[in-house]
């Protein structure tokens, strides 16, 4: 038992993002040495496994305890996180159009979109969305349905605070620390998880996705890349008046890196509370923000549906107009916001905007089909800008109040910026 515990010590000694490195490296090589030793997969889809299983228990008990306690203070944070979920999301998708005319992109079509059925339209979208908040609260925490829960947690929260005793929350209060605690340990074993992750994605896929979609992938990245390190940082900077980058830096690696190679917003959002109790924000507002932040910030797909979209009208020959062109990227960016409630993600709602240029629904579902391919980057990248999104704003607009009240930034802020300054 002593040995077991020396070894438990040596291993939380190193800083997580060290043995994360660690883990790609092993997994890398394991891929290239060993790749039909299929079983190291497993590891990854045990870990991603267990976040998406533990994730929708820990924000229904979250928010549902931050409005028992009679704590919770939605407000003028709450919607200005909001505001920068949203409008972030259509200024990702306005750099998508001017991106894509650009370089224009066109692609050799794939089939492999399955059976999957794309919506009729942006009211389904809609529709499906709305028709996903009103659902039976266990049936949401099951499906992992955040809006739902978010509904119920609010309802369930609020209605305790009226009539629960001090004993009961409590009680509701230790077992939401419990569950975090549950995350916590899930999370340090975040080096094998990413190990068995990156084993599967580079013994199944190699490096052939850059030979055959190269082009339109490094534009997605490109993109999505332009709103993480440019666009967003000029948003922070406008709304705090200092260096945004230090702050930028740091959602990066403790929320983007892990959401990586999870390529799950919902997998992530246990992540993103750990990092805003870091960040040193109120709990009773990023409890709710960030969950939302995992549904209505969408960025990432708000590109990938704009650039997919155009590049399809390019290889079937349809001309394009600018004008009409944003016009299809407000709608991607609306869309986009509803995507959690489609099946499929943001990859589903292609159809949808390749509609409005009256291309026709196979063609479309062939460039779901590249999208399938190209995944493996894509959908890692676009998850990795929302996810450290969601903490990035939420962080943005509670120090937005901090400065308004006379209250100091946090330190690693303000040392940053005294040295960029420098």
């Amino acid at each position: 038992m002593k040995t077991i515990k020396k070894v438990i010590e040596k291993y939380n000694s190193f800083s997580l993002i060290s043995r994360i490195f660690v883990g790609i490296v092993i997994g890398v090589i394991l891929a290239l040495l060993v790749p039909k030793a299929t079983w190291i997969a497993i590891f990854g889809k045990l870990f991603v496994g267990a976040l998406k299983a533990i994730a929708p228990v820990l924000v229904a008990v979250l928010v549902a305890s931050a409005l028992c306690q009679g704590a919770a203070k939605l407000d003028k944070r709450f919607g200005m996180v909001i505001f920068l979920y949203l409008i972030t999301t259509l200024i990702a998708a306005f750099v998508a159009v001017i991106a894509s005319f650009m370089f224009p992109q066109t692609m050799i079509l794939a089939e492999g979109a399955g059976e999957q059925t794309p919506p009729g339209g942006l009211g389904e979208v809609l529709n499906n969305l709305l028709m996903s908040i009103i659902v039976n609260p266990i049936h949401a925490t099951a499906n992992a349905n955040y809006m739902g829960i978010l509904l119920w947690a609010v309802v369930f929260g609020i209605a305790l605070k009226k009539v629960a005793s001090d004993g009961t929350k409590q009680m509701l209060q230790d077992f939401s620390d419990a569950v975090s605690q549950g995350v916590k340990w899930i999370i340090n074993l975040a080096p094998f998880g990413i190990c068995g992750l990156v084993f599967d994605s580079v013994s199944s896929n190699g490096l052939n996705i850059f030979v055959d979609y190269g082009k339109i992938v490094a534009l997605l990245v490109g993109c999505m890349l332009m709103v993480s390190l440019v666009i967003n940082p000029i948003i922070v900077a406008i709304c705090l008046r200092t260096n945004p980058y230090p702050l930028v830096w740091r959602c990066i690696k403790e929320s983007g890196f892990t959401a990586f190679f999870t390529r799950s917003s919902a997998a992530n959002i246990p992540v993103n509370m750990e990092l805003c109790e870091k960040l040193g924000l109120d709990k009773d507002v990023y409890s709710v923000s960030i969950p939302l932040g995992a549904t209505i910030n969408m960025d990432g797909a708000a590109i990938t549906i704009t650039i997919m979209t155009l590049a399809a009208a390019n290889t079937v020959g349809v001309q394009v107009d600018i004008p009409t062109a944003f016009i299809m990227s407000f709608l991607a960016a609306v869309a986009a916001c509803g995507a959690s409630g489609v099946a499929g993600g943001s990859l589903l709602l292609i159809p949808m905007a390749c509609s409005l240029f009256g291309i026709s629904n196979d063609i479309a579902m062939q460039v779901v089909g590249v999208g399938f391919i190209i995944g493996v980057i894509q959908d890692s990248v676009e998850t990795a800008l929302n996810s450290s999104g969601d903490v990035l704003f939420a962080a943005t607009a509670e120090y937005y109040e901090w400065r308004k009240a006379g209250k100091e930034l946090p330190d690693f802020m303000k040392k940053k910026t005294k040295k960029a300054e420098g």
